[in-house]
């Protein structure tokens, strides 16, 4: 199994190494050749209107919309929800995202930089205590998309912050930052069961 983390902006270091402590060999991808390498993905936290002008720069966005069409398991983790989002809020005009679970994302809903916090939310029916800088959420949630967790404080109690449609998941948070890898675990085994299923 070889998990790629896209590699052109953002928290890629992090993600590799919390892959890596799940015992996952990866790869940085900066190039559709590199992706092709991959089983899945992950697409981390940044800033999505930068993160979609450079997968144009580097011609990754059709690569990577036909290899989540034709059913590679990705995560994204905040920017990389926005950038699996098929629907966006409060976007920049024009901007693209490779799409594949059916929510509508709000940028930035959390507010500004100066707003960044950690909060305990519920993941995958357990407490997990989740960092959150500039992060979006889900307003809105297809059919066939499972709300893997919501936000329980404040203002922002009961947003939808983590969710799953299938093989893709996507948090508004960064477990990467955290220590803590029980999302990176969730979606290492969710890899698995997928490359079983093939």
């Amino acid at each position: 199994m070889i998990i790629g983390v896209l590699a052109l902006q953002g928290d890629v270091i992090e993600h590799i190494r919390a892959l890596e402590a799940c015992g996952v060999e990866t790869l940085a991808v900066r190039r559709p050749a590199e992706l092709e390498q991959c089983d899945a993905l992950v697409i981390p936290g940044g800033e999505s209107t930068t993160m979609w002008k450079l997968t144009r720069i580097f011609d990754l966005l059709e690569p990577l919309r036909k290899r989540i069409e034709a059913g590679m398991p990705a995560y994204g983790s905040c920017a990389g929800m926005i950038m699996l989002a098929d629907r966006i809020a409060d976007g920049m005009t024009g901007q693209e995202t490779i799409g594949g679970i059916d929510v509508l994302v709000r940028r930035n809903a959390f507010g500004r930089q100066v707003d960044s916090h950690e909060s305990t939310i519920s993941f995958a029916g357990e407490p997990y205590n989740a960092i959150f800088i500039r992060a979006p959420w889900v307003e809105a949630v297809g059919e066939g998309v499972e709300v893997l967790g919501r936000s329980e404080s404040g203002d922002s109690a009961g947003r939808i912050v983590a969710v799953r449609q299938g093989r893709l998941m996507a948090t508004a948070f960064h477990p990467e930052l955290t220590g803590d890898n029980r999302v990176h675990r969730y979606f290492v085994e969710l890899v698995r069961q997928t490359l079983e299923e093939e």
